[in-house]
Order: C-alpha cells, then structure tokens, then sequence
C-alpha cells in the first residue's frame, strides 16, 4: 500500500465486506469438505462465483462504491478483485482475522488509511465447525469448545469488534449503514443436526442487531439483518445433488445482492430493519 497516496485516490463512498469470498467457492473450505475437491465453476455466473458476499462486492462497485474485500488470506479474493477490476469497479483486498482483536483492529487502520471511513458495512462472515462431527455427537454434550468458541468469535464477539470499528464514526457523520447477513438459525434456538455448522450462536448476532437499531438508528445509522432462508447458489452448493434434483429452490445471489443495496438506498422515513428472503417453492422459517 502506497505511503502518499490513499489506494481509493479517487474518493468514492466505501462498501466493507467482511468475509467477500465463500466457503462454497470452487476451491472454498465447504465444497472441499462436501466433495473431496475443488469443482469447476468456469460455467456459473461470475455473480455467482463467490456466493453473496461476492456477490454484494461486485453490486456496490458497479453502483460506484469502492469495495474492500476481507478475507482471512488475500488469496481467496484475488479472482473477486480481478472480476471486480474487469467490470470497471475498484477495490482492495484486506485480510482479516475475525479470532484476533488485534487483527481486527489492524484491519480497519488500513481500511481507514486506504480507503477511508465506510460508508456501508456488511457483516458475512461464515464459518463451518461442526459439520465433521459425526451423528452420535450431535448432542450439545460432545460439542468440543474449541467449536463453540470459533461460533461465538464469528457470530457474536467478532460483529461486536467490528461494529466498534466503524459506528462511531458513522454517528459521528449522521449516516452509513451496518447489515448483518444471517441466516434462519438466527430465528430461535435450534438443534445441531449433524452434517450442519453450530449455528444457534448467531441467535445472538440478531440480538446485537436489535440493539444496534435501539441504540444507533436515531443517530442515522442504518441497521438491518438479513435472514437469507435457503440454499445459496455458489460453485460448491451447485454441485450438491439436492441442488441439482431441485434447482428451482437454489437463491440467486445477484439478487441477495440486490436486496443489500435496495437496504441501503431506502429513505430514512421507512428503514426496513430485518429483512428475511426465501425461494418462493419454501415455507418460510420461524
């Protein structure tokens, strides 16, 4: 990064993704896990290559945003910032470690000095502990803590740090926006069944949404979560048998995209504050 000059040299409103690549990417930590290797995705969509944090990057720089793209290893976006760079967008990759305040931390001090206060924050970071843990360990009792922990440090301490990171100066402004992308374990309490991430934690990442709402809104800090209610289109999720018998309930993540952009450009006298997409042949969750 240039010591003179800011890499967003041209000054444009700054769009933060944290976690802009998938785990169900082509080379993604999921589609290895489901199918013992890497798969093509040179026929999907370029939308729908890095699932919907990918997919909200590439939306916010075609709307003229400058896109910074966090990810544990650089590597992981290089193909998102090379599409992003070949549809006129502009972004940098920043790595972060969602596990450690002090990367955190070092994270936003480049994202400020680089680019500049965010404009716009999505929360996408996802994780997987606890899919490997086999059927007769699904109880709550054999759940190993190091899991547990790594579902608490990504669904709730971590947003914690990040929102510390960019409301003040959102308030400080009278605008800006925070959304969380969440998922429908964040309704209630639910079981872990096995095959599935120890997702009840992000129970309480709706939680700090709420209080967020309670405590930043009337500062003009937009808040919302988003409760994505079904089977992501990605490389690894396309592969899937289910998604193969049954393409038609399989979520376009353009259009999730859409739905982050449309939260951000609503106006001020009628702010959605949770909002909860599903494909259209499912019932809801609750």
């Amino acid at each position: 990064m240039s010591q003179n000059r800011r890499t967003n040299s041209q000054d444009r409103q700054v769009a933060v993704v944290v976690g802009a690549t998938s785990k169900w990417q082509s080379d993604g930590r999921n589609t290895l896990l489901a199918h013992g290797t890497t798969v093509d995705d040179s026929g999907l969509p370029v939308g729908a290559r890095w699932g919907v944090g990918g997919a909200i990057a590439q939306k916010f720089a075609q709307e003229g945003f400058f896109v910074v793209l966090t990810t544990r290893k650089a590597g992981n976006a290089s193909a998102l910032a090379r599409a992003i760079g070949d549809q006129g967008g502009q972004c940098m990759i920043v790595e972060l470690d969602l596990v450690a305040q002090e990367s955190i931390a070092a994270a936003f001090a480049a994202i400020r000095r680089e680019a500049g206060d965010p404009e716009v924050l999505i929360y996408n970071a996802g994780y997987l502990e606890g899919r490997e843990l086999p059927p007769d360990k699904e109880l709550l009792e054999h759940v190993p803590l190091e899991i547990f922990e790594t579902a608490q440090h990504i669904s709730s301490r971590g947003p914690f740090l990040v929102a510390r990171e960019v409301l003040p100066a959102m308030r400080k402004k009278g605008h800006g926006s925070f959304f969380f992308s969440n998922n429908p374990s964040s309704l209630r309490g639910r079981k872990r069944m096995t095959g599935q991430s120890l997702y009840y934690p992000r129970v309480m990442m709706r939680t700090l949404a709420q209080v967020l709402t309670e405590e930043y809104s009337e500062h003009g800090v937009h808040v919302a979560n988003v409760v994505i209610d079904g089977l992501i289109d990605s490389p690894g999720t396309r592969a899937l048998p289910m998604a193969q018998k049954r393409p038609e309930i399989v979520m376009n993540p353009v259009k999730i995209a859409e739905a982050f952009y449309y939260l951000h450009t609503q106006d001020r006298s009628c702010w959605t504050h949770e909002l909860q997409l599903t494909p259209f042949p499912n019932k809801p969750s609750y």
